[in-house]
Formats: structure tokens, sequence, C-alpha cells
């Protein structure tokens, strides 16, 4: 009897919101776990695709981790499209390595962090800003640290409802299909401050661009969220037996919500431990992504707040014999010991950075350096303050405006 290749599983799972779509879940996410859209029959080059929308009734492909999301067209049939379908997804895994097209190149050892945040600017401005102008809203990259991208929403983005949406499903999956290299998306904008501050008073979505779930670990099963165990178990620092001991005892709650008017058709679970709490988002179309828990969003941004204010009251106070004082210490001296106090250090000064904007005061954050002989803040304060109207212009150095931004301080403070 001659050798015969395992025959792939591919489990398909209807939805329950919405008929003309179908997710058919592999062991395994496909190609390096690639997100992409495949819209129409013509314009791509990939095996799947190819093959998927040979197939008469599939309008629209989905890939995201292990599940394959199919939309059929109205007219069609899951009776006669389901099998077809699977038979095509199993034979291109089978004959290929590469179902979604060749992987975009990997990036030169040589790019760095500066290459990287002109590249995300200019698809930024090429791609996605041209759409969101006709809501009345922009996204900037405000920098790059290490290969992580902090993005800055604004005019009709910041405290947007849709915000959320407008992150997680089109600019993450733009940036990261296009910069594989990226490592984290993250959202600085204070999305309390705006015109709009929908996020002050309501503990909706979140504007954090969150991960993605995968299909195996959060799915509908008989009209039920499920949530695999040993997936969320480490997110609430436990171990699956531990995890199943506390849903049994109590001490572990679950909550699941359904969405209401304009998010109607998502879902939402949370689950909290006595010392932990974690949610994911289910969507329509069967993806998933992990959110803050309910309240975590405006209980983060009042600490957020109160270190802000915190940081300002003592730098007010501070002798000028202890003029400038570096970044640790102004930690120890707030009696934050604990790791990555100096990154919320950094933020609360940001954020005094931008109210000093806004009063079209001197930064006061100027009286905090780091540690090293330059004695001049880090290079995240000179770039917000060119983000926001009042850095170096182009014939001044960093140390330039830093010292004509002490002398304002000095005589502000007088």
């Amino acid at each position: 009897m001659s050798d015969t290749t395992k025959k792939r599983r591919i489990r398909a799972q209807a939805s329950a919101n919405d008929p003309l779509t179908m997710r058919f879940i592999l062991d395994a996410p496909l190609q390096a776990d690639r997100p992409v859209m495949f819209e129409a029959p013509g314009d791509n080059k990939a095996p799947l695709a190819r093959a998927l929308f040979g197939i008469d009734g599939v309008e629209r492909i989905h890939v995201s981790g292990q599940a394959i999301t199919v939309t059929r067209r109205a007219e069609s049939d899951w009776q006669a499209l389901k099998a077809p379908i699977a038979a095509a997804i199993r034979q291109v895994l089978e004959s290929t390595n590469e179902p979604l097209g060749a992987a975009p190149a990997a990036p030169s050892a040589g790019r760095d962090d500066t290459a990287l945040l002109a590249a995300v600017t200019e698809l930024l401005d090429r791609q996605a800003n041209p759409a969101i102008a006709s809501h009345g809203g922009h996204v900037s990259a405000e920098r790059v640290e290490n290969g992580s991208v902090y993005l800055r929403m604004s005019g009709g983005c910041q405290g947007c409802a849709a915000s959320s949406a407008t992150l997680r499903r089109g600019i993450e999956t733009l940036l990261r299909s296009a910069f594989p290299e990226i490592r984290d998306i993250v959202d600085v904008t204070d999305h309390a401050g705006g015109a709009n501050p929908y996020y002050a008073g309501s503990p909706g979505p979140s504007p954090a661009l969150v991960r993605p779930v995968p299909a195996s670990a959060l799915y509908l099963e008989a009209g039920q969220l499920m949530v695999d165990p040993d997936y969320l178990a480490p997110k609430l620092g436990l171990d699956p037996e531990q995890l199943r001991a506390g849903l049994r005892s109590g001490e572990i709650v679950s909550r699941t919500e359904h969405g209401l008017g304009g998010d109607g058709g998502k879902m939402r679970v949370t689950v909290r431990s006595a010392s932990r709490a974690w949610a994911a988002e289910f969507q329509p179309d069967g993806s998933a992504f992990e959110v803050p828990p309910p309240g975590a969003l405006s209980q983060a941004a009042d600490v957020n707040r109160r270190l802000r204010d915190r940081v300002r009251r003592y730098l007010e106070n501070l002798p000028a014999e202890d003029v400038p004082i570096t970044y640790g210490k102004l930690a120890r001296r707030l009696w934050m010991f604990a790791p990555g106090s100096i990154r919320k250090v950094t933020a609360a000064l940001e954020a005094t950075m931008r109210e000093d904007a806004a009063a079209d005061r001197p930064f006061i954050a100027a009286l905090v350096v780091s540690r090293g002989s330059l004695s001049q803040p880090g290079e995240g304060f000179f770039k917000l303050a060119r983000s926001l109207g009042r850095g170096p212009d182009p014939s001044q150095s960093d140390a330039g405006f830093y010292r004509q931004e002490l002398e304002r301080l000095t005589e502000h403070r007088a």
C-alpha cells in the first residue's frame, strides 16, 4: 500500500449573524499568520485566492490566523459551496508553501527607526489619510522606538466612537502587511481630550490597537461564545487547571454581552479573577480582538491624569539646586520603584508638554534629563515638541532649542 498524505482538518463554522459568511478554520495559521483580504479575482496572484475565486459564488476572502472567512454572493448557497471550498483550500495547502503568494521582502537589516518612521508616514499619507480625511480626521506616526510605531489620531478621529474599528480593522492591517518588522502599534491619542470626547464618560470600545485572538481560541459553538482555557489562563496569570477550578468555585467569573445599535452583531466576553481581567470582542465575520476590560480604560485614564498632576507639582516645587533631575531620580522621588516606572513617568511628562503647548507655557518637562554627558531630555522630548509645533526650527539644534526652553522656563518660574 502506497504512502498517502495525511488529510488536513478543516472545520467549517457558519456565522450566527451573517448568513453570507462562513469561516473555514485550519489546524495552524497560514503562512506566518499574515492577515490579508482578497476583494476580487483579478487583482492578485495568491494561489488560495485564485482557487477560491474559481468557485462560482465566492465574492470575498479574508485570511487571519487559522481562519479563512469566505463571503458568498447572495444568490449562492452554502450547501453547494462548502465542500468545493474546503477541497480547494486543501488542494492549495498541499501544493504550495505560499498559499497567500510570495511573502513580503524581509526588511533590510539596516532599516532603523528613522527609516521605518518615514516609510510608515508615507504609506499613511498615500493610502489611509485620504479616506480618513473624508470624515474630518487624520492619523500620523508620531515616532518609532525599537520597532514599535506610535500613532496619533486628530480631527474627527480624536474621541470618535469609530476610532477603535478604524485602527484595528484598517490601519493596523495595512501597516503590518506592508512592514512585517513592526513589533507593536500603539495609539497615543488622548481620546478624552478631543472636541467630541467619546471616551471621557463611556467605557466603549478601546481606542488602542489591540491584538487579534486566534480562531481556535475564541469561537461560537451552538450560539455560545467559547474561550480555550489553554489560551486564556496565561492572560490571567494562571495555568489551565487553576482557571477551571476558579470558574467552578466562582472565584473567576465571566460575562458575555451582545452589541446593540451600531454594534449589533458584535459580542464581548470579559473574564475576571481576583487580580486580573481579560476581555475580547467577537466580530460578526468571526474575527476577534483583545480589548481592555470594561472600565479599565477610564480607570487607566484617571491614573494617568493623577500621575501627570503629581509630576507637575513636584517639578514646580523642585529647588533650583536640584535642576535638572534625571528620569530615574524623578521616578524614585515619586516613590515609583516597580519595573516600567520610568516609562510611566515619561508618559506623564509628555502629557504635561501637551498641556503646556495648549496654554502657550514653556515645557516644564525640560527640567528632566537623561543620564549621560549631554544632560538634556531624551529624543522623545524633541520629537513631541516638533509635533506640537514648538520644537526646534530647521536652523536650530536640539541643544540650542533646549537651552532656549530652559531660559523661558526660568523666567516663567521667577
